[in-house]
């Protein structure tokens, strides 16, 4: 009966994978040019990983390497649930099938792929690296086996944790946000290839030491324990990885159960937390100002919290800006002036302001009968960024000061913070209303179809009148810097660049409101388009 259920659902797989091809040529395409690159870089890869063979610290290399793939199929199902449909076992809810066999076939039909190809060519790689003699050959291809595995036994494990999630609002939040993941990664690999490049592969050998002894790395570990002779160490890293496997085998045994006999309650519930939550959530409108502008402080607060593609601008907003100056703060490249950029990061959520509200802007405009109005709106929104980015923007710096360790000119760089933020919510009141345009709701564009001239004059126009209004105070920041006696009066860019800030805002929220009013229709049509 398993043998059957195996062979079942493998065909399931295969075939879901064909028919997904067939849609269009175009997916076709894009898949069969996915696949010719990740193969191609696999071969790259197998290929390094072999001339890696009789070098110093290759086992050091090899086992963080496995050991970044393992976390990669971990994290991977809660980003992209959608990659395998397979991957939701409550799709197979109404079929008699048991537990035991149902796990043998997905696991089966998890290693069809490109992803497990991939993964086996780099295992294979590794091991080719380390292994010295006959017994280290024959462990090898059961730690390449095993690795595998529980890699794979891995991903289902979380997946099947996780399903509820991911098939939830909730999940797609996630899958939106993994673009974030995959920019901060990126960065930290390239801080540490910094690092490494200047220090040497001899730092990699302290966390190398703890991973051979967490599977899989614990699996590749032991071809290197056998090769030197170390069979008795060599079978106790064997036998974590093959323990591993049983316990997330098991984990993922009992999740698959619980999902296919437990009644899905989860709509239920989340309608009892969501009741919950808006009985509880008159405490943020207590502390909003009264009238319209807390009215749309909080929605702006609600969108930013709720809305996915919000969400995700912000989160990513939030986390470059602080990446960029604490990173090269610590590499010992950066200046105090570099945190300026998270007050430019998170400036640019003024801008399109009303395309982030999409077609339910027609409920905001029907409200907004006269330049008054407009001025209300566009204040409150401003002040519900200022909530968040005025204590960021000064947490950064702080912190960018204190790794520098460059306390004098803290005041300077708050100053010109202040007065960044200031222009950038000027100017993106203004752009709101003179070049608005629409953020589709669904996949991962940020501007539909026809609308790409209008959001890069938007943003990139509006950044550049933004450091234009900028100028005065970075004119007297370097005259202070370069005068004699000027360092004695810095201190006064804080208060100095604090006010032309604000001025500057209410100046730009004055400019717009008119505009705004005047452009309602055309407000309304650009930003429904998506």
């Amino acid at each position: 009966m398993s043998t059957d259920v195996t062979g079942v659902v493998v065909r399931l797989k295969l075939s879901l994978l064909r028919n997904g091809l067939r849609q269009s040529g175009g997916r076709r395409a894009a898949y069969i040019a996915s696949a010719v690159v990740a193969l191609l870089f696999a071969a790259l890869q197998l290929l390094g990983l072999i001339m890696l063979r009789g070098t110093a610290h290759a086992d050091s290399v090899v086992v963080l390497l496995v050991a970044v793939l393992a976390l990669g199929w971990a994290v991977m199902p809660l980003f992209f649930p959608g990659g395998d449909e397979t991957l939701d076992p409550t799709r197979l809810v109404m079929l008699p099938l048991r537990p035991r066999p149902l796990v043998r076939a997905l696991l089966a039909a998890s290693l069809v792929g490109i992803g497990p190809l991939f993964t086996l060519c780099l295992f294979t790689g590794s091991v080719i690296a380390l292994a010295r003699g006959g017994p280290a050959y024959v462990v090898a291809v059961i730690a390449v086996v095993l690795a595998l595995l529980v890699c794979v036994a891995l991903a289902r494990a979380v997946a099947a944790a996780n399903i509820r999630l991911l098939t939830s609002r909730k999940g797609r939040d996630l899958a939106v946000l993994s673009g974030l993941v995959i920019a901060i990664g990126a960065q930290v690999v390239n801080f540490g290839a910094q690092r490494l490049g200047s220090s040497g592969l001899a730092q990699l050998d302290p966390a190398a030491d703890v991973l051979r002894w967490v599977p899989p790395g614990s699996a590749i570990g032991a071809v290197e324990s056998v090769s030197e002779g170390k069979y008795g160490t060599g079978f106790l890293q064997l036998a974590l990885s093959a323990g591993a496997l049983v316990a997330l085998i098991a984990v993922w045994s009992r999740h698959l159960t619980r999902l296919m006999t437990s009644p899905d309650g989860s709509t239920l519930q989340a309608v009892t937390e969501s009741a919950v939550r808006e009985r509880n959530s008159s405490g943020l409108a207590r502390l909003l100002p009264p009238g319209r502008t807390g009215t749309v402080m909080e929605r702006s607060l609600r969108y930013v919290w709720r809305d996915p593609k919000t969400k995700a601008a912000w989160v990513t907003s939030l986390a470059i800006g602080l990446i960029v100056p604490l990173f090269n703060a610590l590499q010992g490249t950066g200046s105090i002036y570099f945190a300026c950029f998270a007050a430019g990061m998170l400036g640019i959520q003024m801008y399109n302001q009303f395309g982030q509200d999409t077609s339910a802007f027609w409920m905001v405009a029907m409200t907004i009968s006269s330049p008054r109005d407009a001025y209300v709106e566009l204040r409150g929104r401003a002040l519900a960024l200022l909530l968040i980015t005025l204590p960021y923007a000064a947490l950064v710096t702080v912190l960018t000061t204190a790794l520098l360790g460059d306390w004098p000119k803290l005041p300077e760089a708050l100053g010109l913070s202040f007065a960044l933020l200031g222009a950038m919510l000027a100017t993106g009141a203004w752009t709101s209303a003179r070049f608005p345009y629409s953020i589709p709701q669904e996949g991962y564009k940020n501007v539909a179809p026809g609308q790409t001239g209008l959001a890069w004059i938007s943003i990139f126009g509006g950044m550049i009148a933004a450091a234009l209004l900028c100028a005065p105070v970075i004119a007297v920041t370097i005259w202070l810097n370069v005068s004699d006696g000027g360092d004695d009066w810095t201190w006064l860019l804080l208060p100095g660049g604090a006010v032309y800030g604000a001025a500057i805002t209410l100046l730009g929220l004055r400019l717009a409101a008119p505009r705004t009013a005047a452009r309602l229709p055309e407000i309304l049509t650009a930003v429904s388009k998506g």
